[in-house]
């Protein structure tokens, strides 16, 4: 495996002793506190200390609080940093961490013995993504013999596709679980086909490739079949499982990392085609957030859309610490969202500012007097539906989870951001080395393909506002 020197974090460190502070009319500002929250982000991980595992936030349960798959979360989030900010601070030591929780070869991509036993499908695929948003963004490859970006996101791809294609239950779809023999495996689950039509359609996208795009189309007609993705109408609603033995006993629960995995794929999808096939999946981009962004972005009493995990801040029990994470991803797939089908701008852009300026005003805990809250919503009108909280010892939920959903929603505000890297395809990278440039290109926006499904490297950015305030309002 590639080793690399780390940089020194505390060296990054500024003064820490008040308050998170956020002019939220100032770019500056926005990348000043971007800034601190990336470092206190960085402070959990110890994969670059001696004796550690790179790559990971952790062992998982019982032994620690974190599954494998978080590890993916936090390289993105970080990718994403680099992305918008230009801060190359941490892009070693995700580059560390990335190339060492990869597989022996391209054969077992980002499947490394340590894990592969108890693997599931959404945690590999969640790696696969990674290495996809690497590529998309131009991030330099690993020296040597190590595989590109690109060539890892396929290889995580085929596996999928081979487990995909083994399946003879429900008439397709993913299970949760790998290993048949692994509890799960009885489970086919939205967020792990979420994140295989997600990584087909920017393959698709990126390659010109008309295979991945046909399994995007084939996953969504099978999560639309068995009704993991529900059609009222106008709405579409995005469910979390069901058995493969019954495979119609649809489990209701709604997560956001769900259908924020599924809108993302839907994004890619969107801006890879045209014609008729692209009017498609804008249809389903407005129907999804019709509906998600009733449930994910409550209305308040004094007009504000501020991010809720219903089920960890309204339930009747406390979540387990793994869905925690679950709003920085969202919240990253509406910022691509965005970027990809600039329709839903305008939309996008006002609830990542109601919820920046709600996160901010919990990052003012811990010794640091900046360490941020996981809940953001206080609402008066929504207090007597809290059932939980805070966590199990009655304390306020901060940590790293917490810490990765206030970047996330502060480097969703730099969305427009000039300088910020937009979505490579293989046409914009051949382009770039010929020309002697590099990192991605920004050719996001509105499709202009040839006609083929093909990406021609260049878009033209169009924001058409599509408010569904009314439906808020009346559905709350």
């Amino acid at each position: 495996m590639y080793i690399t020197m780390l940089p020194l974090l505390l060296a990054c460190a500024g003064p820490v002793s008040a308050a998170l502070q956020v002019d939220f009319s100032s770019t500056d500002s926005i990348k000043s506190a971007a800034k601190d929250v990336a470092f206190d982000v960085m402070s959990f991980y110890k994969g670059n200390q001696s004796g550690e595992i790179p790559g990971i936030v952790g062992l998982p349960p019982p032994s620690g609080q974190y599954y494998w798959w978080t590890g993916a979360a936090l390289w993105s989030t970080m990718l994403d940093y680099w992305r918008y900010t230009g801060d190359e601070t941490y892009n070693a030591v995700a580059l560390e961490g990335l190339v060492h929780q990869n597989g022996p070869d391209l054969q077992h991509p980002f499947m490394s013995p340590n894990w592969t036993a108890g693997m599931s499908n959404d945690d590999h695929g969640f790696w696969g993504l990674s290495a996809m948003l690497a590529a998309e963004l131009g991030f330099p490859n690993a020296p040597g013999d190590e595989p590109s970006w690109i060539e890892l996101a396929q290889g995580v791809f085929r596996a999928l596709e081979e487990r995909y294609l083994a399946q003879t239950t429900c008439d397709g779809g993913l299970p949760l679980q790998v290993a048949p023999t692994d509890n799960g495996y009885n489970i086919k689950n939205t967020l792990s086909n979420a994140v295989f039509l997600n990584l087909g359609a920017r393959l698709a996208r990126y390659t010109g490739d008309q295979t991945y795009a046909e399994w995007a189309e084939k996953t969504w007609d099978w999560l639309s079949t068995v009704g993991l993705v529900e059609h009222y109408g106008n709405f579409i609603g995005v469910h979390d499982r069901v058995s493969a033995e019954i495979c119609t006993d649809v489990n209701g629960d709604s997560w956001t990392v769900n259908a924020g995995v599924l809108l993302e794929g839907a994004a890619h999808m969107y801006n890879h085609t045209t014609g008729d096939v692209q009017s498609t999946w804008r249809t389903r981009i407005r129907n999804i957030t019709a509906l998600e962004f009733a449930n994910s972005f409550p209305f308040t009493h004094d007009d504000q859309w501020i991010l809720v995990e219903y089920k960890c801040e309204f339930g009747s029990e406390p979540c387990n610490p793994e869905t925690h994470f679950y709003k920085g991803i969202y919240l990253r797939a509406l910022a691509n969202t965005a970027k990809l089908a600039p329709f839903t701008r305008d939309d996008i852009t006002r609830r990542f500012r109601d919820s920046a300026e709600a996160a901010v005003k919990v990052c003012d805990g811990g010794t640091s007097g900046r360490a941020c809250g996981y809940k953001w919503n206080m609402d008066a009108n929504w207090e007597k539906k809290r059932a939980v909280d805070d966590d199990e010892e009655g304390e306020r939920m901060e940590g790293l989870p917490a810490e990765m959903n206030a970047l996330s929603v502060l480097l969703g505000l730099l969305v427009d951001e000039p300088a910020s890297k937009g979505f490579a395809t293989n046409e914009t990278v051949i382009k770039d080395e010929s020309q002697g440039a590099g990192g991605g290109s920004d050719n996001d926006g509105e499709s202009q393909g040839n006609g083929n499904g093909e990406s021609v490297g260049t878009t033209t950015r169009v924001a058409v506002g599509w408010m569904v305030g009314g439906l808020v309002a009346a559905v709350f």
